[in-house]
């Protein structure tokens, strides 16, 4: 299920300046969650294992059972809206595990992805947006007028972009020592330009729903890529420096306009 993967120089020396010691597993199978007795292999690959625990309190009585269950002490790696590439500190060392469904993507944007986990990791964020919001993820629902997955997605998407404030600074920093991934950081935001832009009429039009605009607007931020209304207002660095109480404030804001109009 699990073999390491060769890094090229380029990117050993992004994982050694940022998450020294992390492995980097290749998956033989995708993967939203892995299964618990596939989970507990890790541990014939690691030093230890520690689950992640959470308080029951922090979450709303109808939080969907994948969070329950990664809020509880169970062993859950790898959870909706990770990614490709999905990494965790629930093991010693760090592992930071690539899916198969990066297989046909090219090459210079697989190495991009891997080479922002390692800077996720150097971060010392928390490994899921619970961590992020804690018991404040109430409030957060209560914001939110979606069903449970959908405040799911939005949450996700919010403490993505709260990330992508820190990390672009690192990857526009790469154009000097690291081109290739810059430019590989560079063509995926390019790619990304005219989809956020049209967000706010694709709303409107019913051909995206607000919780997938959300994603999309935040996954932008990390490329630096100038955001419409009101996702706008997501990024500015006092959502960096206020981060769960600004994003709270910045859902009941904006679904109150968005029910005037």
């Amino acid at each position: 299920m699990f073999e390491a993967r060769a890094l090229p120089d380029r990117l050993a020396s992004v994982r050694d300046a940022h998450a020294p010691g992390v492995r980097v597993l290749d998956c033989e199978r995708d993967f939203e969650t892995l299964p618990p007795a596939l989970a507990e292999d890790l541990g014939l690959l690691v030093d230890s294992l520690e689950p992640a625990s959470y308080p029951a309190a922090w979450l709303p009585e109808d939080a969907p059972t994948l969070l329950a269950r990664y809020a509880s002490s169970d062993l859950t790696i790898g959870m909706p809206g990770d990614g490709s590439v999905a990494w965790t500190r629930q093991t010693d060392p760090p592992l930071v595990l690539v899916k198969p469904r990066v297989e046909g993507s090219p090459e210079s944007f697989v190495e991009f992805l891997l080479a922002e986990a390692f800077v996720e990791l150097g971060l010392d964020v928390p490994e899921h947006f619970i961590g992020f919001f804690e018991d404040s993820y109430r409030d957060l629902d209560r914001a939110v007028p979606l069903d449970p997955n959908g405040t799911y997605q939005v949450a996700a998407a919010l403490y993505d972009g709260w990330i992508g404030l820190q990390t672009r600074a690192v990857f526009a920093d790469w154009h000097d020592d690291r081109p290739t991934l810059a430019d590989a950081w560079q063509d995926a935001g390019t790619r990304l330009e005219d989809r956020v832009a049209g967000l706010p009429q694709a709303v409107a039009r019913g051909e995206t729903d607000f919780a997938d605009a959300t994603e999309l607007a935040c996954a932008a931020i990390k490329h630096a890529i100038e955001l419409p209304a009101p996702f706008a207002a997501l990024d500015t660095d006092a959502y960096r420096e206020h981060g769960p109480a600004y994003a709270i404030r910045w859902a009941e804001k904006t679904f109150t306009s968005l029910a005037d109009e």
